[in-house]
């Protein structure tokens, strides 16, 4: 049985694909491709969500990163703090601003560890920039504490996030902006990269309005020099129409990651990460730690069940982090989860209703006890 982690073909099947695209044919009769009446009802409806005054749709998730850290004025000489364990376009964005990316430390939820933060801050630091990894929070109250004392700007990576809550709240609702992705494997997600950033901050969130649409207040004026990040009136479609989904995902995800767990505390081999009663998580990767990790990786692999490792080489060991001074051991327990962790498949497509041959959670289950139960060593 081959359990996927990819699941593009059961996200856009034939059913939903027409449907989309009937949506899609009343577009192009209007002609309204450009911040048409699609983007923004999707901004109205997903700014509703997420219970913010401003959402702006961009063309990517790494673009809303990089307008919520320009619309605080984050530039060149200032570092921006970050976690070492998070996907490349969290720094990416603080270096395209200039900036220079601060790595700290994570736990054992693979958040960042607020506990080492302030070692970190220096005369320069101007943000921080937590993220909602795995589609879990990091501990908001100790950061936003931290924050506040040093008088910095905090920017969430919620590009992971959409679903999840902390302390009953959504992404958006902790730092001075939280940019999103829509990219296809995220949650909430088009056809192709999409994004947005959100702020309750009204300056932020008129400039960003503006600069995301060459700064321009009417098609003949032009307020201050910005750029192409629009969302397309396309791809606010499909967003728009994934909306209506988006509760049910979440919720099948959970339920996957709940039986996944349950399984795995009775697995000596197999470390869960703890769920905090404040938190929910929604889920958009499942990670464990596992011991003999790149054995139980390549027999799943070879027997069908697409685990992957998100990721192997933590930020801060990248080569491009060489010039900034990083080496082996700065983040030690980053360092030690990228030996260990595994992601499993655990996306709403996958089947779970305990038919023999057909459940693809029970069939994953199976196989990764029978790895340990014969595992032999090399």
């Amino acid at each position: 049985m081959r359990v996927p982690y990819n699941y593009l073909p059961q996200q856009f099947d034939a059913a939903a694909t027409e449907r989309i695209l009937d949506k899609v044919r009343t577009l192009v009769g209007t002609g309204d491709f450009t911040i048409g009446a699609p983007v923004r009802e999707f901004e109205e409806r997903f700014g509703a969500m997420l219970n913010v005054s401003h959402v702006i749709g961009t063309n990517s998730g790494t673009e809303a990163l990089i307008l919520a850290l320009r619309a605080f004025n984050i530039g060149p000489g200032d570092e921006v703090i970050t976690q070492a364990n998070t996907f490349y376009a969290t720094a990416c964005a603080i270096v395209a601003v200039g900036a220079r990316p601060v790595f700290v430390d994570v736990n054992d939820l693979y958040a960042l560890d607020e506990t080492k933060i302030e070692a970190a801050i220096t005369p320069r630091t101007k943000a921080l920039l937590p993220v909602w990894w795995t589609g879990l929070a990091p501990e908001w109250s100790a950061i936003l504490d931290i924050a506040r004392h040093h008088r910095l700007i905090v920017i969430e990576d919620a590009c992971n996030g959409v679903g999840a809550t902390y302390d009953g709240r959504p992404p958006g609702a902790f730092g001075h902006a939280a940019a999103f992705s829509f990219h296809p494997l995220k949650q909430l997600h088009v056809w192709g990269d999409g994004g947005a950033v959100v702020t309750n901050d009204a300056r932020a969130g008129k400039w960003l309005r503006l600069y995301r649409n060459y700064g321009l207040a009417t098609r003949d004026e032009l307020t201050v020099w910005g750029v192409n990040a629009r969302l397309q009136s396309v791809q606010a479609v499909v967003a728009l129409h994934e909306l209506d989904r988006l509760t049910a995902a979440v919720a099948r995800r959970n339920e996957i990651a709940a039986t996944l767990d349950g399984f795995f505390q009775f697995l000596p081999w197999i470390t869960v990460p703890s769920r905090p009663a404040n938190r929910s998580q929604a889920f958009q990767i499942y990670v464990v730690r596992a011991q003999q990790r790149d054995a139980l990786l390549k027999y799943l692999v070879e027997h069908f069940v697409e685990a992957k490792v998100h990721y192997p080489i933590p930020l801060h060991l990248q080569p491009p982090a060489r010039a900034l001074g990083y080496r082996p051991g700065d983040c030690p327990v980053a360092e030690q989860q990228a030996k260990e962790i595994i992601t499993l498949p655990a996306h709403e497509y996958l089947t779970m209703n305990g038919i023999p041959g057909e459940d693809m959670v029970q069939h994953m289950i199976w196989l990764i006890r029978r790895f340990y139960e014969t595992w032999k060593g090399p």
